[in-house]
């Protein structure tokens, strides 16, 4: 090709390659390290850092490890540029996990960037945060939702509800309710986007919160069209789930009718019974198959597994949906309110919504409604061969509960050439079930051509269609059996071809059809049964001969020519049993002993000597089947079965009968049932769930909750009982009585200033205690010997002149949510917060001798029955190491339990090769993620039963981080490890009143952590006050215990205790105690304050508030805090 200019289609096809990619960063795929990429991440031009980001991208998606460059990566986390800020927020979110301590230090660069004006900005921030899976991350995280959910853009509100769904998933049970309140924050959004985003959040955090749904049902339905489209799928569902836990179901809709619920007022049952398409009446028969109804209805409510597992469909009718609650759907406005919003969304775009609408409509709406979903379903019909699928497996199932739904529209199911076989098999079904009298006779011409189909297992479904228009039609049932009979005649089935196995298929499944007709009733066609055992030597496919040979021992006995026939017949079979296949033969036998069971007369003899002809050949046949049938039918005709047949059954053996022959008859003696046109055991999902398609539950399926299981108080009645036991709190304190309940209910309006981040709503916790037997020691420096309470009246604490500061520092965190919130200052419980200022007084009680009563906990490092006697025990000690801040102090304790001596007994690093050997060494080692352990002074010598303690100094990276240490004993080293405990990362700060207050006004808004626990030590130490002679005054007990909870699990300084003093002696609401702490390897200071509600004698509500300039630090203290202080008072020695 144009060899002049010296090109050819290879050149040119390059030339054209480069010249699409033009402009575009395609390039970077065919070489992306040809340059070094670390100068360009460390250069100051934004371009360049992109470039490299681009670069790193593009090994990625060749499946290179680039993670070594995660630092560097990292630092440009702060770049003003915005696209390489997404290109690293993208590679954090990518290698999060596997660099797990690296990502935690752009966690300050998150939270600034979720304070910046551009909302981009602070929904990648969001978005990064959330990706992080690491449970230290998650108590930031929910903070920042929090702020997000409230935040002035509709995108970033959005991602915060998309944000959810993820920190859920890391299981944190402690974020479970604050992560629900934000769920019910975005679901009041008045913007489309976020409502979808939130339906998503709320199907995967609380799908069966429906208060949540109730406090903004009406908004949710209206708002319903605009959402996407996926969204309205979930919302949809989310909803009808509601409605039908709120109210139960409508009595006027197909699923009452359905469920054949009893009622002394059969009046409704006129309205039920009416034509639904306006045409003449039908048989009962054609509205609804009554059992298989009734099973698709119940396993809607009930779960198909559960349903079927206790259900009898012999007793069904007895079973009654006891819990199911009725309403009108005439009268109701919150079921009219979803039907006419869901309407529209019939005819919707996406098939998924117009299948969620329809699923509404089919389960709500009263029954002259439910038509109004047959066009649009038909429509979609249109669609994809996916769509059309699953569309049609919907259609299935309406079509087997209410066949006079698509009756009229049978044309729309044809098969059509571009059809697929499962879409084939499924219109074959669907015309079967709702073929009327007046649509038969072109259902079955159809059927005609269908059958000639080159494709033989369709044609077989046909013929398997057929026998059910037989079964559900009986005036049609002979000219359909007259068709089947003209098949069976065709010479294709009668000459060599009928061994082909497609062919074998069409056979079979005639015979079968055949006989579901014949079964219905055997006597009016003994001349089928005639015609089919005639036909017995041109039939060639094995499984269609034994099914006539069953039909011969199962109507032996109906009319005249069959018994006259049974010898010449039985004969044949015995001639024929050595060239049988192994059904033929096993059905040759049951029908020579189903003979001689129910034999009389003259004949007799010969059948049994024909059985026992039949038996010997069997006895002696290659298939070990074939000899255990002929063993055990040998055995069974060993007794006088004759006899046994002119008695009744019993249900117990009776004395006069053998046992063979109570066997035999239930065996081969009982009737068949009439078969159902469907399998009663097949499994019905709701329409348009996945489950309905793979005909099992799929992860995450759950059928429709108890109808009427929702109470039916006001929504907001029951938020508040459900919160009544743990009460939610907000940042801002209301001052000494306790705290001011924060209304998030509205949380789609404008929310302030998206760069102010200095205050923020945290309800927080990342997870449950690790360590449940961590036990540790504290005591308070202050030892002096006066009483352990002393009283000091202060007067009214809101007018007391040293409560001052702290009654401003409630104002300036109130103010600073408020400014947080974009409210007016005291627009909003002012009246609430001025009752709480004025409603009690309160007394300062100062503690004397407290720390002579704490107990300090211990650990168990070392059992004596794994270290052959040797007990190690250690404890937390409050003493401050002398060497460095950055070291613990921990009190180990070596006992030996044997009746031997130990020798050389120490605890050492488990890699302990550095050749440390100095405390100065070690602190000035460099940072690493392992701990280190200052060598303490070896024990030469322990004798039995003696106690040794030594001081231990430990130098913890992390609070979740064990120790791992050896322990060493004459000779030998045994692995322990010691646990970290965070209460001791601190040490006491003494602090007076008014240093505390000053400093906590200067930890407010992001700094500051609260979250609720129950308290429930007082209570048994109240109950044995009561047994002895001296009784302690409650308030005084609560705070003593208090007190000794916190000072024996961390290493705090009580600063002050405030009791109230109230006309209620039994009112513990509003004592406040108040500790602090600085953190030992960076010396910043740290608060807690434990608030109290509640009444004396029974489990308080605590609300633990933390103020620390170091998030992250001060969260995992407040987990640590509230976990202690909500365990039992026997969990502690």
């Amino acid at each position: 090709m144009f060899p002049q200019f010296g090109a050819t289609a290879e050149t040119l096809s390059k030339a054209s390659t480069m010249m699409f990619r033009i402009g575009t960063d395609a390039h970077l795929y065919d070489d992306p390290d040809d340059v070094s990429i670390a100068p360009l991440l460390d250069s100051r031009f934004d371009s360049e850092k992109c470039e490299a980001l681009k670069r790193l991208f593009a090994l990625i998606a060749q499946g290179y490890d680039v993670s070594n460059f995660f630092p560097q990566v990292v630092k440009n986390v702060a770049s003003q540029s915005l696209e390489v800020k997404k290109l690293v927020y993208l590679y954090l979110l990518h290698y999060a996990e596997k660099r797990p301590n690296e990502a935690l230090l752009s966690i300050n660069c998150f939270q600034r960037d979720l304070g910046d004006t551009n909302p981009l900005v602070r929904a990648w921030a969001l978005r990064t945060m959330a990706g992080i899976r690491l449970h230290v991350v998650a108590p930031l995280v929910l903070v920042a939702v929090n702020k997000c959910a409230r935040d002035q853009s509709v995108y970033v509100r959005k991602c915060a509800a998309n944000a959810l769904p993820k920190l859920f998933d890391l299981r944190i049970e402690e974020n479970t309710s604050a992560i629900e309140e934000v769920v019910g924050i975005l679901l009041n959004d008045n913007s489309p986007g976020v409502v979808g985003a939130a339906a998503a959040a709320f199907a995967s955090v609380c799908p069966n919160n429906f208060p949540l749904i109730g406090k903004s049902y009406k908004r949710l339905c209206e708002i319903l069209p605009d959402v996407e489209e996926w969204g309205q799928i979930l919302l949809i569902s989310i909803l009808l789930r509601y409605i039908v836990a709120r109210h139960g179901l409508v009595r006027e809709s197909i699923m009452s009718f359905l469920i054949k619920k009893e009622s002394s007022n059969r009046d409704d049952e006129d309205v039920f019974t009416s034509n639904i398409e306006g045409e003449e009446n039908t048989d009962q028969n054609d509205v609804y198959e009554s059992e298989l109804a009734n099973t698709i209805c119940r396993s809607y409510i009930e779960g198909p597994d559960e349903y079927l597992s206790r259900a009898s469909y012999i007793n069904m009718d007895s079973l009654k949906l006891t819990s199911a609650r009725y309403t009108s759907g005439k009268i109701n406005n919150d079921i009219k309110i979803l039907l006419q919003c869901t309407s529209p969304l019939l005819w919707s775009y996406n098939s998924a919504v117009v299948v969620a609408a329809a699923t509404v409509h089919w389960i709500m709406a009263p029954m002259e409604d439910v038509k109004r979903i047959v066009k649009p379903l038909l429509f979609v019909m249109r669609s994809s061969n996916a769509s059309r699928y699953v569309v049609l497996c919907n259609i299935q199932v309406f079509a087997k509960a209410m066949p006079s739904l698509f009756a009229t529209n049978f044309e729309d199911f044809y098969v059509v050439s571009s059809d697929t076989s499962q879409i084939k098999a499924l219109k074959l079904d669907i015309l079967a079930s709702i073929a009327t009298e007046s649509s038969i006779p072109f259902i079955l011409k159809e059927f005609q051509d269908y059958i000639r189909d080159p494709d033989r297992r369709f044609a077989a479904d046909t013929v398997g269609a057929i026998g059910l228009c037989a079964q559900r039609l009986p005036k049609m049932a002979d000219a359909c059996l007259d068709g089947l009979l003209s098949l069976t005649r065709h010479e294709f089935f009668s000459g060599e071809l009928g061994s082909l196995d497609e062919e074998a298929g069409v056979l079979t499944q005639i015979i079968m059809s055949i006989w579901s007709i014949i079964n219905r009733d055997p006597i009016s066609h003994e001349k089928v049964v005639v015609q089919l055992i005639r036909s017995l030597d041109s039939i060639k496919v094995p499984a269609a001969r034994a099914i006539v040979i069953w039909m011969v021992g199962e109507y032996n006995s109906i009319g005249e020519k069959i018994p006259k026939m049974l010898t010449s017949v039985l004969g044949y079979l015995a001639y024929c049993f050595k060239s049988e296949a192994l059904e033929g033969k096993l059905q040759i036998l049951n029908t020579n002993f189903k003979v001689v069971l129910g034999a009389t007369g003259k004949d007799k003899l010969i059948f049994r000597k024909t059985l026992a002809f039949v038996l010997d050949l069997a006895e002696c046949d290659a298939n070990y089947d074939i000899r255990d049938r002929a063993r055990f039918l040998k055995k069974l005709s060993e007794c006088n079965i004759g006899s046994c047949l002119s008695e009744t059954q019993a249900d117990s053996l009776p004395q006069n009968k053998n046992l063979h022959c109570v066997l035999a008859e239930h065996i081969f003696g009982g009737k068949l049932k009439s078969i159902s046109p469907e399998p009663l055991n097949s499994r019905f999902y709701l329409p348009g769930s996945l489950s309905q398609i793979v005909f099992h539950a799929a992860p995450g399926y759950e059928p429709l909750p108890k109808p009427g299981s929702l109470l039916q108080d006001d929504p907001d009645q029951i938020s508040s009982a459900k919160g009544k036991n743990m009460p939610e709190y907000g940042v801002a304190d209301s001052g000494p009585t306790g705290m001011d309940d924060f209304d998030a209910s509205d949380g789609s309006s404008d929310e302030g200033s998206t760069s102010n981040y200095s205050s923020q709503l945290s309800m927080t916790g990342s997870g449950s205690d690790v360590y449940n037997s961590e036990i540790g020691s504290a005591s308070e420096a202050d030892n002096n010997t006066g009483p352990l309470i002393q009283i000091s009246e202060i007067g009214n604490e809101n007018l007391a002149p040293q409560t001052g500061n702290d009654y401003m520092g409630d104002l300036i965190s109130k103010t600073a949510l408020e400014s947080w919130l974009d409210q007016q200052p005291g627009s909003s419980n002012t009246s609430i917060s001025h009752s709480n200022r004025v409603r009690r007084s309160s007394a300062r009680i100062s503690f004397g001798n407290i720390g002579q009563q704490v107990k300090h906990k211990i650990y168990t490092l070392l059992d004596p029955a794994n270290g052959n006697g040797l007990k190690v025990e250690y404890s937390f000690s409050s003493e401050v190491s002398r060497v460095s801040p950055l070291l613990v102090c921990i009190e180990v304790s070596f006992k030996n339990c044997s009746a031997e001596s130990m020798t050389a007994v120490n605890l050492v690093e488990e890699e302990s090769s550095n050749g440390r050997d100095s405390a100065d060494q070690i602190v000035s080692a460099p940072e690493s993620d392992v701990p280190t352990l200052v060598p303490m002074e070896e024990i030469n010598s322990l004798e039995p039963g003696e106690t040794i303690k030594r001081i231990m100094q430990v130098r913890f990276h992390h609070h979740l981080l064990p120790l791992k240490l050896a322990l060493l004993y004459n000779g030998k080293k045994v692995p322990v490890k010691l646990r970290p405990d965070i209460g001791y990362f601190v040490k006491p700060l003494p602090l007076d009143l008014e240093a505390f207050t000053d400093k906590e006004s200067h930890l407010r808004g992001m700094f500051e952590y609260m979250r609720g626990c129950s308290f429930n030590d007082h209570v048994e130490e109240l109950n044995k006050d009561r047994d002895g002679d001296i009784v302690k005054d409650k308030f005084l007990l609560i705070c003593e215990s208090l007190a000794l909870k916190m000072l024996s699990n961390a290493n705090l300084s009580l600063v002050s205790v405030d009791m109230p003093i109230d006309t209620k002696l039994d009112d513990a609401t509003g004592l406040r105690l108040r500790f602090s702490c600085e953190i030992l390897s960076k010396s910043i200071p740290c608060l807690i304050t434990v608030t109290v509600e509640g009444k004396c004698s029974e489990p308080l509500n605590l609300v633990v508030k933390v103020n620390c300039e170091e998030t992250v630090f001060g969260l995992n203290l407040l987990n640590r805090v509230v976990n202690f202080l909500s365990e039992s008072l026997h969990h502690h020695p």
